[in-house]
This record gives structure tokens, sequence and C-alpha cells, in this order.
């Protein structure tokens, strides 16, 4: 098995852009190696960094969270205090998550709700419809208080 991987074979076996590596290697997300040539060679540790990046952008990390709090170290070097503060984002990353699933599933519902009436309109369906748009204003209002309740009594039904 090969020790370094140049980066059209990283490219490649990672389906990460050539353009990519060459930013993180800028910005100082992964640096690999340089060779005699200047060509950057990849090392195992270097690809296992790079998949754990890949990992932390589909849920959701920007490249400057994933910079500032997962500098990869390797495991002899971390420190507890290391470990709590990460610990410490990754429950309020995850607190984020949940509130932006729980407000997905608000508007999943709502868009449920209004092709449902749609599709069988009726003075039922468009009843129900309206309950849930009032439910969910209220919540709306209730997460923003700022918005204007004008005309809000004049919808009840």
């Amino acid at each position: 098995m090969k020790n370094l991987y140049s980066i059209q074979e990283v490219s490649r076996m990672l389906g990460i852009s050539k353009d990519t590596l060459r930013y993180y290697d800028r910005i100082g997300i992964v640096s690999p190696s340089r060779e005699d040539n200047r060509y950057r060679m990849y090392s195992k540790d270097d690809l296992i960094d790079l998949m754990n990046i890949q990992i932390m952008q589909y849920a959701d990390f920007s490249l400057d969270e994933i910079r500032g709090k997962f500098g990869f170290h390797r495991m002899e070097n971390i420190s507890p205090a290391y470990c709590e503060e990460v610990a410490a984002f990754l429950d309020a990353k995850n607190a984020e998550t949940r509130k932006k699933i729980a407000h997905l599933e608000k508007v999943s519902r709502l868009l449920s709700a209004a092709t449902e009436t749609l599709r069988d309109f009726n003075h039922e369906s468009d009843r129900r419809l309206a309950e849930i748009v009032r439910d969910t204003y209220r919540e709306i209002r209730m997460i923003k208080p700022g918005i204007c309740e004008e005309g809000c009594n004049e919808l009840k039904g």
C-alpha cells in the first residue's frame, strides 16, 4: 500500500476537486507534505482528515467552524480542556440542528396540508388548512414577537 498520494489520486479517491484540495491547503485545514518538485503529497492521515471534513460539511459545519474547532490533532496531543470545548460546541450545534428540524417539520406539515387542500378542495379541508396556518402564525409570533398583530384577530375562525 502506498504511503503518499498525489492530488489527482486524492481527488479521484475522495471525490473532492483538486481546486478544493488546494484551497484547503491554502487556508490551513489540511496541509499535505511537498515533494522536491513542490507537488502536494497526501498521507493516510491527510486522507482521514479530508474524510472527516466531508462528514462535518455534510453535518452542516462551515469551513470556519471546522478550522476553528477541529484542528485535526492526533489523539496523543488532545487535552481534556480541548475535548470539553469541542463537546460543548457539538452540544450547541446539535441544539441548533434540532431547532432546524422542528422548523422544517412544521413547514412540511403546512405544505402537506396545503397540498391536500388543493387536491381535495372542500369546506372541511379549507378549514383544516386555515387552522394550521393560524397555529403556524402564532408559533412564528412567539419566536419573532415583533411581527405585527394587526388583522390577526380578524383571521380567527
